[in-house]
């Protein structure tokens, strides 16, 4: 029944019709507040909670609160096969139900740990109304004090910028040039930008683009799949929109304070994915192995000497 449900309300006219999709792994209490939030933003966006074997009993208690709630679904992964495959398994299911949702539709991935504020939807929803081009929007993502969060605005990952980032010389911009564009330093813009990336815990995405290019990539364990999803999609001749209209407030690394030593792990598993799949072939003939032993290792060394800051933030 909530299935169909999901279907009726996906396949309403008037306004693009959402979707949102929040894997969950032991959020706790956050995941209530953040369906909470998006059943808020207006009466036709649903809510498929699909939880990846949580042992805190966080979607058992999400399930007692809005169980009822003809615009909500949950769906149960036997183990935790990762973000990117939680994704791809709603959204197909989504789709089987409401096929008409991959053309006129949109999917909003967020994270369990994010709640929107009033309107954030409506502002994601009209920039991508307004630019037939866009395939992603995303709001400005902020912490509890309402401070933004640096992956709010950001660029792809390269070797210098991986370099200027992790050395901090980015903080140089305001006096040398060379520096410039790696990090917002001198603040966002105020109006709907145009970028290369955008935060990955909460993104509003048209489901068009979203199958047309296979959806997410299952190969990820954690991190980096969405830079790798709005690579694909620029590739694909779509841009990300960077919203500031639309407010998301984020308790960062909330489901990751259960397993920091495979997060961490997973988090540089996946810039290593992200180079060797997208960046290493553009380096051609003798120089492609050097530049990618060079940047593997700097990897593995930004793994090792961060590694006692993630054990000690759990």
């Amino acid at each position: 029944p909530a299935g169909r449900a999901i279907a009726r309300m996906v396949s309403r006219g008037g306004q693009t019709p959402v979707a949102a999709i929040v894997v969950n792994f032991n959020a706790g209490e956050a995941l209530s507040r953040c369906i909470r939030s998006v059943l808020a933003q207006d009466d036709s966006s649903t809510v498929t909670v699909i939880d990846n074997a949580s042992t805190d009993g966080s979607a058992a208690q999400a399930q007692r609160q809005f169980g009822s709630e003809r615009r909500v679904r949950f769906l149960q992964n036997a183990d935790n096969p990762g973000f990117a495959t939680a994704v791809n398994r709603a959204a197909r299911r989504l789709l089987d139900e409401s096929p008409g949702l991959a053309v006129d539709g949109c999917l909003l991935i967020l994270n369990p740990d994010c709640e929107m504020q009033a309107g954030s939807l409506r502002a994601l929803r009209h920039a991508l109304e307004a630019d037939p081009v866009a395939a992603l929007a995303g709001p400005l993502v902020t912490d509890q004090a309402g401070r933004p969060q640096r992956a709010t605005l950001r660029r792809f990952p390269d070797p210098w910028v991986s370099l200027v980032t992790f050395s901090g010389l980015w903080r140089l911009e305001p006096w040398l040039p060379v520096f410039r564009g790696v990090e917002s330093a001198s603040g966002l813009p105020p109006d709907v930008t145009h970028s290369e990336a955008v935060s990955g815990a909460c993104m509003l995405v048209r489901t068009e683009a979203f199958f047309g290019i296979g959806g997410m990539d299952d190969a990820y364990g954690l991190h980096c799949e969405d830079l790798d999803l709005m690579y694909r999609l620029r590739s694909h001749g779509g841009h990300c929109l960077f919203v500031p209209q639309a407010r998301v407030q984020h308790l960062q690394g909330l489901s990751s304070q259960s397993r920091p030593l495979w997060v961490h792990w997973q988090k540089h598993r996946g810039m290593q994915r992200f180079f060797l799949k997208f960046q290493a072939p553009a380096y051609v003939n003798h120089w492609r192995w050097p530049v990618s032993l060079l940047v593997l290792a700097g990897i593995s060394a930004r793994f090792t000497v961060t590694l006692p800051l993630a054990l000690l933030r759990r």
